[in-house]
């Protein structure tokens, strides 16, 4: 754990916990190497002038994200958390002067099972921001756990569905691409995947009712690429379903950006 290049205090992470206001993306990282670099970069950019009213320099970032992982085995996962340590409850509104957090996780190194979801109506706060308050989202994913679930999924207040916890979700039908239409993250995974897609992308409102009439279900994040999903509340499908495989294909083929 790093702070603008350095081992980070007690004291610096302190405002993660205690005020807990910032935004963050997370990548997956081989070789030096990183699929949709860019896009996590622009994220960051975006989201620290939304929270923060200030101009990241990305160079820097990359620089930290390059020290951090000096020594460090690879695939990794790594997460870049943007806050500001001189932040708490009563002096949140001040200048901001936004710090870099550097993280690192094993990426996974098996292909990990097929999701079993539940659904839940939520819809986070700033569904556009990748903001670090993830109260709400690890509460219904620890209710959907200990009922036997891997996740949930969200459903809008209308009863359309949105997105996971940590994730986008997809469906295949009639052999294409459907993505929800609703307000939700845009994860970098999803756009990669929809600017190499042949066929125009397609989004629907979709309910739970819908879900039975599709032939597979996804899940994209950067951290596992694309990831079966084994079933929503009753609705089932196979794991193995030949655009899943299209898809792993498709993004396995992106090239990557250098750190």
């Amino acid at each position: 754990m790093e702070l603008n290049g350095v081992p980070a205090t007690l004291e610096q992470i302190e405002a993660l916990a205690l005020t807990n206001y910032g935004h963050f993306t997370s990548m997956h990282v081989e070789g030096d190497q990183v699929r949709g670099l860019s896009l996590h970069m622009r994220r960051l950019t975006r989201d620290c002038l939304r929270l923060f009213d200030v101009e990241l320099d990305t160079d820097r970032v990359r620089h930290y994200v390059r020290h951090a992982l000096k020594d460090q085995p690879q695939p990794i996962v790594v997460r870049v958390t943007i806050y500001d340590p001189a932040f708490n409850l009563g002096t949140v509104g001040s200048d901001a002067d936004p710090q870099v957090l550097i993280t690192t996780r094993a990426a996974p190194s098996k292909t990990p099972s097929p999701l079993k979801l539940r659904t839940a109506v939520y819809q986070r706060d700033e569904p556009a921001v990748k903001h670090i308050g993830l109260f709400g989202p690890l509460r219904l994913r620890r209710s959907a756990q200990r009922e036997g679930f891997d996740d949930v999924l969200f459903l809008n207040p209308d009863g359309t569905v949105s997105e996971l916890a940590t994730s986008n979700v997809g469906f295949v039908r009639d052999g294409r691409v459907v993505w929800p239409r609703s307000e939700y993250l845009t994860g970098i995974t999803m756009t990669l995947l929809n600017q190499e897609l042949d066929e125009p992308v397609v989004t629907e409102p979709l309910t739970p009712a819908d879900l039975t009439g599709m032939e597979a279900a996804f899940a994209t994040n950067a951290a596992v690429g694309v990831r079966p999903i084994a079933s929503v509340d009753d609705a089932t499908w196979p794991d193995d379903h030949k655009v899943l495989q299209e898809l792993r294909d498709l993004y396995a083929g992106i090239p990557p950006e250098t750190l």
